[in-house]
């Protein structure tokens, strides 16, 4: 014999002037102070590095070309440098959401939700 498992309570949804509140509020000022915090600073830093990266390959060809060792150059390294940037400032966002922005994300929607 099945049981039916009942379904899931409906939260109500806040109404568009708890929303313009909500978003006035001091703490989601918080949320947003500590995303732009992390964001901007990292998001400007990796472009400029790109931006390095990309001038270097245009007007510094015979630096770029310097061997390192073997058939491997100044610009294969810088490459793959970009790469391997990339996926440390993914890694380093997720710890940062993680610890700062999420506990406070959850917060505002318990809160929004009702369940505060």
């Amino acid at each position: 014999m099945a049981t039916e498992t009942p379904p899931p309570a409906k939260h109500q949804l806040p109404s568009p002037v708890e929303f313009t509140e909500a978003q006035a509020s001091a703490e989601f000022g918080e949320l947003r102070r500590a995303h732009r915090s992390f964001a901007f600073p990292l998001t400007i830093a990796f472009i400029a590095w790109y931006l390095l990266y990309v001038l270097l390959s245009c007007y510094a060809g015979g630096f770029m070309g310097t061997e390192i060792a073997g058939n491997i150059n100044v610009a294969l390294v810088l490459g793959l440098a970009q790469f391997l940037t990339t996926f440390l400032i993914a890694w380093w966002y997720a710890r940062h959401a993680a610890a700062k922005l999420d506990p406070r994300a959850e917060a505002i929607k318990s809160r929004m939700e009702g369940g505060a």
